[in-house]
């Protein structure tokens, strides 16, 4: 009986963290007040802090005989194990990880590897970066488990994996070195889309992080106001004056930004509280105000080349881990990635060197557009092996990835800078007598969706302008197609659109009348003093009055005589001039 209320009363008391004395649980409260008043910290003041590793020796794993034969005080005890939560005793069942000696060995690793495959992939990925490609593994399950487009996944971070732009940023090149010391400058960057000007600012951002030397900062101006700009400048002010840090501000589609709201960057560009990256498509001279453009450079990237695009396709493929077939200089063993992806259920999935070779030459330059692609031909893939029935290898042809690039790959913007450059390059190349450029000029606009009239109209001022009087049929053929153009629309109205290019390319060329009448106008504006009169004789005298006033006098009416009548036409102080030899005095 009495052992009975013995094991009852162990059952109710538990053991008081200062003093290390078993203690009624209802009591621990009081107990505890006492002892931290009368003993000064109980023993805890006359001995060493408790080792941190005796825990383990009170785990809830251990028995009760045990811990009961533990001795109180010769041992270090854990330190307020009355507070332990049930998380902690959870943790504490798990069993520790092994070896004694600490050391394990390959086979081992190799063992655990296979065992735990999601451990081993956290691992892989908490290891330090190595540079070059390896460092990039995905699989073909996370990329298409991810909601995030290729392009976006395998995104450069250093200026080795950065290609096509060897001019802007290429090795032994002065904005290389600017760009991978700390003093970065304001930069415009200007390109078409894909050519990597996020990339660049996403790299640039990257060794910020890396030295911790700057605080980088990226808005769009598509969805950013005036109050954000500022807020982060607000920041920036801040940053510098306490932690002595500077901001990077990069703004995408700075373009989208007008005029006011692109003078609030004005004041602390100049000072250097921000350092300004702004990305467009767009030509800064026409989109970004000229004071601003003065205190940035403007670094224009060129569209990427298919050579460029081959080595962005393959860093992907090397990413991915797929094979390729038909590669040049090698089998597909050889073209294999060394490394296997996690998981040895996936099917291996193969891809044509022909069908890199078309996603390269068919994106245009465009780098977003061409992994995109890449990415949608595999997805369909997969997919549709897997509706297929049991997992197996996996071949991605040229023509998977043709219906996955499905789109108008001709750059084009009928409001932007392409509009104007195809337009230009339409007119000189008829001008020049070449007919096989106006006509592909022309097809580049008419495919790329520009208005056959606008087209029409141009060709309508051409045949006036170049052709003139050597071949004045010229201009009634020009108005012509305007008129087919207008009537039929598009796309029947290409071939008079063509028929009109060729007509004006192979006609002679005068620009007799167009440059008499520039000079015409020159004269006009760089007279001096009130223009002349017109002479009196020249003047029309419908009424009696103005008669009297000499109006029409001694005008000789030319189908009344035989010969050329002797008339001047012209005022008193232009008489003797010719328009079309005449040239401007010097101002």
């Amino acid at each position: 009986m009495e052992l009975k209320v013995s094991r009852e009363m162990a059952r109710d008391s538990v053991r008081c963290p200062v003093c290390s004395g078993e203690v009624g649980a209802s009591g621990i409260n009081a107990h505890l007040d006492t002892c931290l008043l009368n003993n000064d910290g109980g023993q805890l003041s006359n001995s060493e802090p408790p080792m941190k590793k005796a825990r383990l020796s009170a785990r809830p794993g251990a028995s009760a005989e045990h811990r009961e034969t533990q001795p109180p005080h010769d041992t270090p005890l854990h330190v307020f194990s009355v507070f332990h939560t049930k998380n902690k005793a959870t943790r504490a069942d798990k069993p520790s990880a092994a070896p004694s000696d600490g050391c394990t060995s390959p086979e081992e690793k190799r063992r655990e590897q296979r065992e735990t495959p999601t451990a081993a992939a956290s691992s892989r990925d908490a290891g330090p970066a190595v540079p070059g490609r390896s460092e990039l593994r995905l699989s073909v399950s996370s990329l298409l488990d991810s909601g995030k487009p290729l392009a976006e996944k395998i995104r450069p971070n250093t200026l080795e994996e950065y290609f096509g732009q060897n001019k802007a940023v290429g090795e032994n090149t002065l904005l290389r070195s600017v760009l991978e010391s700390d003093s970065i400058p304001s930069l415009i960057l200007w390109g078409p889309p894909g050519c990597g000007k996020t990339t660049l600012a996403h790299i640039v951002a990257t060794n910020c992080k890396k030295k911790g030397s700057a605080r980088f900062v990226t808005l769009s101006a598509t969805s950013a106001s005036t109050s954000d700009v500022r807020e982060v400048i607000k920041q920036a002010q801040n940053e510098l004056r306490l932690c002595k840090r500077k901001t990077i501000l990069f703004i995408d589609e700075i373009h989208r930004f007008n005029k006011s709201q692109q003078d609030t960057f004005l004041p602390h560009v100049e000072c250097g509280t921000v350092t300004l990256i702004g990305a467009t498509t767009e030509n800064p001279s026409f989109q970004v105000n000229a004071a601003l453009l003065s205190r940035c450079r403007v670094l224009v990237l060129e569209r990427l080349s298919a050579e460029a695009m081959a080595a962005v396709l393959e860093r992907a493929v090397s990413a991915l881990g797929l094979r390729v077939l038909g590669a040049p200089g090698g089998s597909a063993e050889d073209d294999a990635t060394s490394t296997e992806c996690p998981g040895d259920h996936e099917p291996q999935v193969y891809i044509e060197q022909k069908a890199l070779d078309t996603i390269a030459h068919l994106c245009d330059g465009d780098a977003r557009a061409g992994l995109n692609g890449l990415q949608m031909a595999i997805q369909a893939r997969v997919n549709a092996s897997k509706l297929a029935g049991p997992a197996q290898d996996i071949l991605v042809q040229e023509d998977h990835v043709k219906e996955g690039l499905q789109r108008s790959h001709i750059l084009y913007d009928k409001a932007g800078e392409e509009h104007y450059n195809c337009i230009s390059a339409l007119h000189k190349s008829m001008r020049g007598s070449h007919e096989n450029a106006a006509l592909y000029w022309l097809g580049r606009m008419l495919e790329g969706g520009e208005d056959p009239l606008y087209v029409a109209r141009r060709l309508v001022r051409f045949a006036s302008e170049d052709v003139g009087i050597a071949d004045p049929s010229a201009l009634p053929q020009a108005v012509s197609a305007f008129q087919a153009c207008h009537f039929i629309g598009m796309p029947e109205c290409e071939v008079i659109l063509a028929q009109c290019v060729v007509y004006l390319a192979r006609a002679p060329k005068s620009v007799e009348v167009y440059k008499a009448y520039d000079n015409v106008k020159t004269c006009l504006r760089t007279h001096r003093g009130p223009l002349p009169p017109v002479p009196l004789h020249l003047r029309n005298a419908p009424t009696r009055l103005m008669k009297q006033l000499g109006y029409a006098k001694g005008y000789k009416y030319n189908p009344a005589f035989s010969e050329p009548v002797e008339q001047e036409y012209l005022p008193e102080e232009l008489k003797g001039i010719d328009f079309f030899t005449w040239q401007p005095p010097d101002q």
